[in-house]
């Protein structure tokens, strides 16, 4: 029984320290009264800014009851801390669902966890790190007049397609699938139509998807970088730098991502 508690509480701070946050389990916490022992202590600066959560990982054979909520809810009025979890292997009674309405504990099966941290955490991630980082190469891409873009191999020449490398298909795909993965659409199909592909051409999961963005968009980042080295080199760097944010970048309108 005690092997099973452990593995249920590591793999609720799995959860946690795979989307990139601080997690440990079994901490003791100083609040303003008195010292508390914590199965989990998460903290994050996912959602723009910093936070921190505890959660009590319940491997019980019964339904936590009001009594753990309200006692949780000391605990955090003691700490200080942004938002509780209570993790059941069974789930909760009445009194506990009702306890917990309009305060900042979240009562969740492990499945529920599950389905909330993709809702939540990776919806998040997906908008404020990758929709981002595109967008900035958007821009980015398209300071350089046409001619350079192709002269400089960061494009086809128009009209002709040749499967040879092209920022426009990868950048495409990369929107469109963002779409998908922030309505949690798997798996995905991650097809570039070029004759080199980088990754896997499906994604089943967040975390294959997330494997195929870095990968190519460091390949855009890569070649973009070379290619203005280059336009140095020839005295051809002459970009009209204009920053479009996300909602006013015509290229994301046209790529259909805000519609």
């Amino acid at each position: 029984m005690e092997s099973d508690w452990y593995n249920f509480q590591e793999k609720i701070k799995n959860i946690f320290i795979n989307f990139g946050c601080f997690a440990e389990t079994n901490v003791t916490l100083n609040g303003v009264r008195t010292n508390h022992d914590i199965d989990i202590i998460v903290k994050s600066k996912f959602l723009g800014q910093k936070i921190t959560w505890i959660l009590e990982a319940k491997y019980w054979k019964r339904k936590i009851s009001k009594l753990h909520v309200l006692a949780l809810r000391q605990i955090i009025d003691d700490i200080g801390v942004d938002k509780g979890f209570i993790i059941s292997q069974n789930g909760f009674q009445k009194g506990a669902v009702e306890a917990a309405k309009n305060s900042n504990i979240e009562l969740l099966t492990f499945e529920e966890l599950e389905k909330f941290s993709q809702e939540v955490f990776h919806r998040d991630i997906l908008k404020e790190t990758y929709l981002r980082r595109v967008n900035y190469i958007l821009n980015r891409y398209y300071s350089h007049s046409k001619k350079n873009r192709i002269k400089y191999g960061l494009r086809q020449e128009p009209i002709i397609f040749t499967g040879n490398f092209d920022v426009y298909f990868i950048i495409f795909t990369a929107v469109s699938t963002l779409k998908q993965a922030i309505n949690n659409e798997y798996p995905i199909t991650l097809n570039t139509m070029l004759c080199e592909q980088y990754g896997s051409n499906t994604a089943e999961n967040f975390y294959q998807y997330i494997n195929w963005l870095n990968l190519n968009l460091i390949i855009v980042e890569e070649k973009i970088l070379l290619a203005e080295k280059e336009m140095k080199k020839n005295n051809d760097f002459i970009p009209e730098v204009e920053f479009f944010d996300l909602e006013n970048n015509i290229h994301m309108n046209f790529f259909n991502f805000l519609k």
